[in-house]
């Protein structure tokens, strides 16, 4: 426990925990939404935000999290009015993203390709205390956004056009889930990187789809896996000197393995306990669609 001496260390790893929380929180109503890959998109468009940062000498912590905020609002706008053509709109919005991340920081006076890479792949040394301000603030918004309106998100997510006859404000719902993933792409990309943010949000949930038998199950499990992950990663990559992100997205990936081994034999196991008449088991919930309980329901 000797690295909790250093304060960069202390740093890393509230900022880890924090990443933990908040990825797998929103990442759930994405793999909902079929929008897996929208914090991949997001974390290109970020890049511009933290160049941004470096020309004008403010925090790329801030200013990535506004640029991102105006992509997901942008990606939501294509989504819903671009049709055909709106494929070719994300692509231009996603490339043009890292383009001007790249163009911003080398034309910053103190930015350099170096400090471009600790955003992308993710730093531990380099989370400064202004950037834990910073995560903590944004996680806080996405905690309180995903847990609670997680009714009306999971509604919108699940069906939206049914969400839309019980009287949901779909549109805005959708807009906010983009904002809340923005601002988590903004809180990660410190300990993940902005290019393997996505993994976080979405491996996790995956994986505990595998045994999760509700959406609250499936929920939680996904979070601890998340915290889980994420401070393994930071602890190994102190000692191992190795790089956070990487490692943090290999030891989610492993983690969906090892659950996805222990799916099949579990699903037995409960196939013979309902079988023999055991009534007893988790409360009923939302089932999420592609999980081990996709036949259990009422609502969240």
């Amino acid at each position: 426990m000797d690295f909790l001496d250093y304060a960069f260390m202390q740093r890393a790893l509230l900022a880890a925990v924090l990443v933990g929380i908040t990825a797998p929180a929103v990442g759930i109503y994405l793999v909902q939404r079929r929008q897996a890959l929208m914090g991949d998109g997001i974390g290109h468009v970020a890049m511009t935000g933290v160049g941004l940062g470096f020309l004008l000498t403010w925090s790329p912590v801030w200013t990535a999290a506004l640029v991102s905020i105006l992509g997901a609002v942008l990606m939501e706008l294509i989504r819903w009015y671009g049709k055909t053509r709106g494929d070719i709109a994300l692509a231009m919005l996603f490339y043009g993203g890292m383009a001007g991340g790249v163009m911003f920081i080398n034309l910053a006076p103190t930015g350099s390709n170096a400090n471009l890479t600790s955003y992308l792949f993710g730093s531990l040394s380099t989370v400064s205390e202004s950037d834990v301000t910073a995560i903590c603030v944004l996680a806080a918004f996405v905690v309180l956004v995903t847990l609670g309106l997680r009714r009306q998100l999971f509604a919108v997510s699940q069906d939206e056009e049914f969400a839309r006859v019980t009287g949901l404000p779909v549109r805005m719902l959708n807009l906010l889930t983009a904002v809340t993933a923005a601002v988590t792409v903004t809180v990660a990309m410190r300990v993940v990187g902005l290019l393997l943010v996505s993994a976080l949000m979405v491996v996790p949930v995956a994986a505990a789809q595998q045994i999760g038998r509700s959406f609250a199950a499936t929920f939680a499990l996904a979070v601890a896996i998340g915290v889980s992950v994420t401070i393994g990663g930071t602890v190994t990559s102190y000692y191992q000197d190795v790089p956070p992100g990487a490692t943090i997205v290999l030891l989610t990936i492993g983690a969906f393995i090892a659950l996805t081994a222990l799916a099949a034999p579990l699903a037995r196991r409960r196939a013979r306990a309902a079988a023999g008449g055991d009534t007893t088991g988790d409360p009923a919930e939302c089932a999420i669609p592609g999980s081990r309980a996709a036949t259990d329901e009422v609502g969240v």
